[in-house]
């Protein structure tokens, strides 16, 4: 098994690297961020070969290409550790992840939130092998993959001995195929049935292979605190790393939290610990259509019918089946149970976030409403919350749209500040449109860092901001060769102009690429060339066994 996955990962790397011949490139007269939070200087950057060779003053070269970076910063391709537009990247259109790359993008981690059993990720990179693909991508290997693969339908309960051995073969099995560390998403099914001791001991396999421990954690808007503190009981039993994934402090009545969360980290820092988090940009979480909060009894008809226009991309006929459902008392109020409280002990929504933590982003039937709560909605109707979140439903004539988690400005700023918190997107592919589904994050995040927080707000240095996104995440997931500008490294490169890069999308139309990019390497061949895509493929999965290595 071993000797197979050794060949696999080897057959990756030759694959990639032979999909396009990387010219030579000098890129003169720009600024140089190295992603090491160290000044910008003036320099010229030679790409050779596939990889990158500062210039010295003053020193010519003969080259193919000469790209004039006046008035441009030329800095390491950014690197996203959250990242689920993975298992998109299939098929001419959506291949090169051009969201991202128009983002700078160039290496993202799948597989967050406990996704990817490893037989997955052996599928994607086969993928990525045959199709190529736009930018590099590492991979979790995923806790809740992992549990139904061993406990099929039988998840909610505490594994077996021979089961939890099963699952410890399975994160071996991961970690080396090259995966970055485990991830959870505890929140989620079946994560949602684990204990702590069973993550430790899975954890610890991680231990062996230098990995990381990233987590959705279990209970992020109820037990806000606690959760994120068994993140650092998990990863500091293991020895290892620990991650908070996409950390916010979400819903009314957790504003101001994030305090203690950073006072929490701060400690443990101290006492010698990597504890580290990653945070996406905005003052709301996922976003979903209003109606598609609502769960159903897994024996209800009509709810099987409801979730079956919904998966066919039938929202309209599902709305129209819903209004007729909830006009019955007596289906009203099952749904209502298993909307609060979930289906036997499983995941919901409302049971997840609940009323106060999900704010309207868009509404054309009710655009007054927008920026208000679900919970002050209902105050201000005298209503219960479930019956006013119906009263909003039956009186609507499309849908409306929500964050599933909305967080105060001030806490979104005062966590991007910490010197251990990274930049990740939690976002996935996206074609340019104008549809109101979907996240601005996805489309949006590194710009809106660069452009929003430091240009405009003058929140953090440009250099700051350069290394959240660089040589920071790529440290923590150990790779040696990524994220930083020094001679000998693979050339993942961006460019990009500091007066004019900014996102573009909003909740309101979260689907428009950002602006300011001009240029994107990756592994020294030119993804995006004078803010147009060429169509070369040039990503390659990276695998931490090889990445941990340096050049």
């Amino acid at each position: 098994m071993k000797k197979c996955i050794f060949l696999l990962i080897c057959f990756s790397m030759v694959v990639s690297y032979g999909q396009q011949s990387s010219a030579d490139v000098v890129i003169r007269n720009g600024t140089i961020i190295d992603g090491l939070g160290n000044p910008a200087l003036k320099a010229d950057l030679l790409i050779r070969n596939g990889l990158m060779e500062l210039l010295k003053p003053g020193e010519q070269v003969q080259t193919q290409e000469t790209i004039d970076a006046t008035g441009l910063i030329i800095a390491p391709g950014f690197i996203d550790v959250h990242n689920h537009s993975d298992w998109s990247l299939q098929g001419e259109e959506k291949k090169l992840n051009e969201g991202f790359i128009r983002q700078g993008v160039t290496t993202i981690v799948g597989g967050p939130d406990g996704y990817w059993a490893p037989s997955i990720i052996k599928e994607l990179i086969e993928v990525y092998d045959d199709e190529g693909i736009g930018t590099n991508v590492a991979f979790y290997v995923g806790h809740n993959g992992i549990r139904k693969a061993v406990m099929k339908k039988d998840q909610n309960r505490t594994p077996t001995a021979d089961e939890l051995k099963k699952m410890k073969m399975l994160v071996r099995e991961g970690m080396e195929l090259g995966a970055v560390g485990l991830s959870t998403g505890l929140m989620y099914e079946p994560g949602i049935y684990s204990n702590t001791d069973e993550l430790i001991a899975l954890s610890e396999e991680v231990a062996l292979y230098n990995g990381i421990y990233d987590s959705h954690v279990r209970n992020p808007v109820h037990a806000f605190v606690k959760s994120h503190r068994e993140v650092i009981e998990i990863s500091t039993s293991a020895k290892i790393p620990g991650k908070l994934g996409h950390l916010k402090a979400v819903g009314l009545h957790n504003e101001g939290a994030i305090d203690e969360i950073i006072l929490m980290v701060d400690k443990y820092r101290n006492d010698g610990f990597t504890i580290v988090s990653d945070q996406y940009p905005y003052d709301g979480a996922q976003t979903e259509k209003l109606e598609q909060i609502i769960r159903f009894p897994s024996d209800m008809e009509e709810g099987r019918a409801i979730n079956k226009q919904w998966n066919s991309g039938n929202d309209a006929e599902a709305l129209g089946l819903l209004k007729l459902v909830l006009t019955d008392e007596v289906k009203k109020a099952e749904i209502k149970k298993v909307s609060e409280e979930g289906e036997n002990g499983g995941f919901a929504w409302l049971k997840a976030t609940g009323y106060s933590s999900m704010r309207i982003t868009s509404s054309k039937d009710y655009p007054e409403l927008v920026g208000k709560y679900l919970s002050e909605v209902a105050e201000e109707k005298h209503m219960d919350p479930f019956d006013a979140l119906c009263d909003l439903i039956l009186q609507a004539t499309e849908s409306s749209f929500i964050t599933l988690g909305g967080i105060n400005e001030k806490d979104v700023q005062k966590l991007l500040l910490q010197p251990w918190n990274m930049i990740a997107s939690d976002g996935s592919y996206i074609k340019q449109s104008n549809k109101s589904s979907g996240h601005p994050r996805s489309t949006g995040t590194f710009p809106r860092v660069l452009g929003h927080y430091s240009r405009d707000l003058k929140l953090l240095t440009l250099e700051e901001a350069v290394r959240k996104m660089t040589s920071l995440p790529a440290d923590v997931i150990g790779f040696k060769n990524r994220g930083r500008i020094q001679n000998g490294l693979p050339a993942d490169i961006v460019i990009f102009n500091p007066e004019t890069i900014i996102d573009n999308s909003t909740f309101e139309q979260p689907n428009l690429y950002a602006s300011g990019v001009i240029h994107v390497f990756v592994n020294g061949v030119a993804i995006l060339q004078n803010e147009e895509m060429t169509g070369n493929a040039s990503g390659r999965y990276l695998s931490l066994i090889e990445e941990s290595k340096t050049n």
